[in-house]
């Protein structure tokens, strides 16, 4: 059976500027992956950026699924995986670090208040001969299920790696990979699920919600449900934009939302997210009362990213010809046919939950002041914001976003 040919490849420009930060004398393995993880969140948001509309991602799911993709890889492809995807550890740092991180965000959740779950799985055709060692490197350091299928029946499996999604989410990431991606050459899918719900520390009142106007774009509102209160939050503000950093229960976990001065300023805060200034922004945050407002939205957004990758420098890993996955296989036979990712989250009074899916789906090649206190600063959200969630501990980015038009939910 034929699948056809890959889309012509494009030149690339290096991203190794951006992907390799100064560490600080004496950085852990696991922070310098933190920071890796973070380089290639905002890199990849700003390749996205440019689709119309609210965008919701999680940059630690597609790290997760990749990062396991990039165990097999060999030779130029894992040079240029390791580029796109910021990586600085070697693999043997790499992957212990990776492990280190999900029991630091396990250990986040068990202290309370907040619930995150995730899962690896994996997804191989069966009695295809997959290395021991690399069905071992995964199993040590990810904990993947592993559940061997007939993609020779492609819809079958589809359903049964989805409804495997749909548990892990509950139920809130459906048709991760959709009809047609998945023939008789595919030999594995690797996939990352990951499940938050919190509660807000300060929840919002719902009798105080009520109908404003969002700024859309200059003279163009829409009428959203605003929510309100006046609290002592994380708070830091410049000529351009304010911060504000809203913690869930337990306060293990919170949502920072960088809002612009002005109403048609996300285009320019957008162009200034990067690695740098996302932590300059994110270390300037200290207590304050502030009169909040904002509103309630919920959202989900699908990507096939393919191409993004490939603008990133992740080429031959999509090439039948030259891919080289042969710490997979011991063979060399396998190149990437697809990376998918699906994302929803939703904000209310009382909290957020949010989820996500990532799929790596591997084929067989065909070819190869002073004086009185001031009055609390209003943050009135009623025009597009980015937001993120992260761990706050590590300061590990879970899921990043924009908030466009919160009245579009994206299904």
């Amino acid at each position: 059976m034929k699948v056809s040919k890959m889309s012509a490849l494009r030149t690339v420009l290096c991203v190794l500027l951006f992907c390799m930060p100064a560490f600080a004398s004496g950085s852990t393995e696991k922070e310098i992956l933190v920071q890796d993880n973070t380089a290639f969140a905002v890199e990849l948001y700003r390749r996205l950026s440019d689709a119309e509309g609210n965008l919701f991602f999680s940059p630690y799911s597609i790290s997760t699924a990749l990062v396991m993709t990039y165990a097999g890889a060999r030779e130029n492809t894992r040079g240029e995986m390791m580029q796109a995807l910021c990586f600085s550890l070697r693999q043997e740092e790499l992957h212990p670090a990776f492990a280190e991180l999900e029991a630091d965000l396990v250990r986040a959740q068990a202290r309370g208040g907040a619930a995150l779950h995730g899962a690896n799985s994996l997804w191989p055709h069966a009695n295809y001969p997959f290395l021991e060692e690399f069905l071992t490197l995964l199993q040590k350091h990810y904990g993947v299920s592993i559940t061997p299928v007939n993609y020779g029946d492609a819809e079958a499996a589809r359903e049964t790696i989805n409804g495997w999604v749909e548990q892990r989410t509950l139920e809130k990431i459906r048709e991760l990979i959709p009809q047609g991606i998945l023939n008789a050459l595919t030999r594995l899918v690797l996939v990352n699920a990951i499940y938050f719900k919190g509660e807000w520390r300060s929840g919002f009142e719902p009798e105080r919600t009520e109908e404003t106007p969002f700024f859309l774009a200059p003279g163009t509102t829409v009428q959203v449900p605003m929510m309100t209160q006046l609290q002592t939050f994380g708070y830091a503000e410049d000529d351009d934009l304010q911060i504000l950093e809203l913690p869930y229960a337990g306060e293990n976990f919170s949502m920072i939302i960088l809002l612009p001065r002005q109403k048609d300023g996300l285009e320019r805060l957008e162009q200034k997210l990067n690695l740098t200034n996302l932590g300059r922004w994110r270390n300037r945050i200290g207590a304050r009362r502030v009169e909040v407002f904002l509103p309630k939205f919920k959202t989900t957004s699908m990507f096939r990213l393919d191409d993004t990758l490939k603008t990133m420098g992740m080429v031959d890993a999509f090439d039948e010809r030259r891919a080289d996955f042969s710490g997979m296989d011991g063979k060399g036979l396998l190149y990437l046919a697809a990376v998918l990712h699906k994302a929803f989250v939703d904000v209310s009074e009382e909290g957020t939950e949010a989820a996500a899916a990532t799929g790596a789906v591997v084929g067989l090649k065909m070819s190869a002041p002073s004086g009185s206190p001031p009055p609390p600063p209003v943050f009135r959200a009623d025009r597009p914001f980015l937001f993120l969630i992260q761990e706050s501990t590590t300061e590990s980015i879970l899921f990043l976003g924009r908030v466009a038009d919160p009245t579009r939910t994206g299904e």
